[in-house]
């Protein structure tokens, strides 16, 4: 049996036998809160379904970051020359993370972050930074996870964004030396 009830904007179905979707109603006192509810309910739904179909989760607060951080400063350590600095460079900028936790709890980010350091370097890679205090927890036990197939998704377009800016200037660069003759002026 279904039932119509019509409300001034909505036509309402219910008591349906079989039903294969759902409809959420969303209420609030002005567009811009509605606006809002939403963009926040897209972002569970989304984030429902990254779990749903990729069940594998990363802890979060920085943690995630910090342990690839460490890892890639150690490889630095083992290649020797200029061949180390992508694994710095990178190893640098997977800190951004946890660094921007900390700042924007007022903590103090080098002292936390040196910390936060020695325990991923001990093999305690579930600690991150509480985002309400700043201070370093397991985020195990504080339970704070994140999608993993969304940390990945993050990482791979940093890199992927990073290399096209390296090839955007690249580019700049040699076309600016075609057309200023490269720096050398010509003798007569």
């Amino acid at each position: 049996m279904l039932t119509l009830m019509l409300c001034r904007y909505f036509t309402f179905l219910t008591k349906c036998t079989s039903p294969k979707a759902c409809t959420i109603l969303l209420r609030g006192p002005s567009k811009d809160i509605l606006n809002e509810i939403e963009r926040n309910l897209q972002d569970a739904m989304s984030v429902a379904k990254n779990v749903f179909f990729e069940p594998r989760l990363s802890p979060g607060g920085g943690a995630t970051e910090m342990a690839i951080s460490v890892k890639l400063a150690e490889m630095a350590k083992a290649v020797e020359g200029v061949q180390q600095w992508p694994y710095k460079s990178v190893s640098e900028a997977m800190e951004v993370i946890p660094r921007t936790l900390v700042q924007n709890c007022g903590a103090s980010p080098i002292r936390v972050l040196t910390e936060l350091r020695a325990k991923h370097a001990e093999g305690k890679h579930t600690f991150g930074i509480n985002g309400d205090t700043g201070k370093i927890v397991d985020m195990k036990e504080y339970g704070v996870w994140e999608p993993t197939a969304v940390k990945l998704q993050s990482i791979k377009t940093a890199v992927e964004s990073a290399c096209l800016l390296l090839r955007v200037d690249e580019i700049c660069g040699a076309k600016g030396a075609r057309q200023g003759g490269g720096g050398q002026q010509e003798e007569d």
